[in-house]
């Protein structure tokens, strides 16, 4: 929430979070990867305002997913070398909010290393097991998962991570494509569990932040009086 005057670089304690939320029509467009580039980050933006960060990211995910985002089901996680060690915090939050976690092998082995609890799905290109395993692809079409970690390993239509996240597009199933947004998305989900979603005016948000300037008026008043009998 930004000042009548100034950037809002500072505001008082308590003040409203806004979170922004790119959303782009790619059901409309078959083929396109759903990896941001710099220039798409701006193209449709949605907000999400209250009075903490996790339950702002969820309002946001409501406007990009039809459902936003889970509290429950089964979560696929496939992660890039460089972003498996900051996973294991986040994915075992999941595992603690009562979520299934599912992952490929490479990603599994490192959450097992860490006493996270974790089924295997098959790549795409291995294809079905031989005692009918299904495929990442496969179980994301099927219906079978309700949240996608997928951080890629690069862009193109030949990488499986292309598949899995096009298959994610065409079911309508959250996608979330950054370790910052893993985070994100937990605080956001902690914050749908604990019953916390309210709906409030943007006047009374700014009113809010008015009493909060003058509160803080008040005690920089206070502040300084008493350095000025102190001095005295």
């Amino acid at each position: 929430m930004l000042p009548q005057q100034g950037d809002g670089a500072e505001l008082p304690p308590g003040s409203a979070i806004a979170v922004k939320e790119a959303v782009l029509p790619f059901g409309r467009f078959h083929g396109v990867d759903t990896i941001l580039g710099p220039e798409m980050k701006s193209t449709g933006e949605v907000m999400g305002i209250d009075a903490d960060f996790g339950t702002a990211f969820a309002k946001s995910q409501l406007a990009a997913y039809a459902n936003g985002l889970p509290v429950s089901g089964r979560v696929f996680v496939s992660i890039a070398d460089r972003d498996k060690r900051s996973m294991v915090f986040p994915v075992k939050r999941l595992l603690d909010l009562g979520f299934e976690v599912v992952a490929t092998d490479g990603t599994a082995e490192v959450l097992q290393r860490h006493g996270v609890h974790v089924g295997r799905l098959r790549k795409l290109r291995d294809g079905v097991g031989p005692a009918g395993e299904l495929t990442t692809v496969q179980a994301i079409m099927d219906g079978s998962i309700d949240l996608i970690i997928n951080t890629p390993f690069g862009v193109g239509p030949r990488l499986d991570g292309y598949e899995i996240r096009t298959a994610a597009i065409l079911t309508g199933t959250p996608c979330i494509t950054t370790i910052q947004g893993l985070s994100a998305t937990v605080l956001g989900i902690e914050a749908l569990v604990a019953g916390s979603m309210g709906v409030r005016s943007l006047q009374e948000h700014a009113n809010d932040l008015k009493a909060l300037y003058a509160k803080q008026a008040d005690a920089q008043t206070v502040t300084d009086l008493a350095g000025g009998y102190a001095r005295a």
